[in-house]
């Protein structure tokens, strides 16, 4: 097994079809499909399913996959890297961000970026947690930022910042004394938020199944707004609204709520320059923000 052959089998993988990926490839589709066959021969497992509408990768397939593209990540962060050797840092970084905190940080992150080192360009993909930990596992981004410390070996997570939850409701609404009475607007379960939310419900003795469910932070300010319940969510992501008149912001009943942001990669895959710079810059951006009072709601996290 070879680089080329890897390279073969990850187009193929992500092109779901021999015709694309040969394209894709600049090389002739019989051709691809010998080399796989050989794959498939050495390592003795099949590593696609065969369908009339193209190939899915199987349970060796996709272990295959995610090696494959932390092996072809490392090779051209290793020819970036020697080739950059004395000259301005240059290079493509991807960074995962949750919904939240894809709201504030990517524009003064990228601005400060591009002043400094105009040669290195970041690509940021934004998901809930859950997908930007799968997105960094599979190796298709360097960093993300995550509502949750990663514990998996080969993870390396570092304390970014704390923010506080508060209590989100229709304009001239209110909640003295505890948590609304109305029906309740969260994430579905799946969503990291979800899951510390029905933890802090449970440990104040609220029993309280959601109304409905929206994955998405623009829906479920736009339902509260429009008198459809109440919910949680960062102080940050709703301050412009309440200051507005559009939504009211209570504190969480009794202590405050919070949640703290980490900054992970993975150790097994040592950071590219560009990437190891733009993690600095990262830490630096969040700072100012909150120093400037333009993340409400958030302190530094302290290691």
């Amino acid at each position: 097994m070879d680089i080329r052959q890897l390279r073969q089998f990850l187009a193929i993988a992500e092109e779901g079809a021999f015709s694309r990926a040969a394209a894709r490839l600049n090389v002739a589709q019989p051709a691809l499909s010998t080399g796989l066959r050989k794959l498939e021969e050495e390592l003795g497992v099949a590593l696609f399913l065969r369908g009339p509408r193209g190939v899915v990768p199987t349970e060796a397939g996709e272990l295959l996959l995610r090696r494959a593209r932390g092996l072809i990540g490392d090779l051209e962060t290793a020819r970036e890297e020697v080739r950059s050797l004395g000259r301005t840092p240059q290079g493509t970084v991807w960074l995962g961000l949750p919904g939240t905190v894809c709201g504030i940080l990517p524009a003064p992150l990228i601005a400060r970026c591009r002043d400094r080192y105009p040669g290195i360009r970041i690509i940021v993909a934004e998901a809930m947690s859950g997908f930007v930990h799968e997105w960094l596992l599979e190796g298709r981004i360097e960093l993300a930022v995550l509502y949750a410390e990663l514990r998996e070996t080969g993870i390396l997570s570092r304390p970014l910042l704390d923010e506080e939850l508060v209590l989100l409701l229709p304009p001239r609404e209110d909640a003295p004394g505890g948590l609304p009475a109305g029906p309740l607007i969260l994430p579905s379960p799946a969503h990291g938020l979800r899951r510390m939310l029905d933890a802090a419900l449970r440990a104040g003795g609220a029993k309280r199944a959601p109304a409905y469910e929206v994955d998405s932070y623009q829906a479920i300010k736009q339902l509260v707004a429009g008198g459809y319940g109440w919910s949680v969510l960062p102080r940050h992501a709703v301050a412009a609204e309440a200051a507005a008149g559009e939504l009211a912001l209570r504190p969480w009943p009794g202590a405050p709520l919070q949640r703290r942001a980490w900054l992970s990669h993975m150790s097994a895959r040592p950071l590219s320059r560009p990437a190891q710079i733009v993690s600095d810059l990262l830490f630096e951006t969040v700072e100012g923000l909150i120093a400037e009072g333009r993340w409400a709601g958030a302190a530094r996290a302290q290691d």
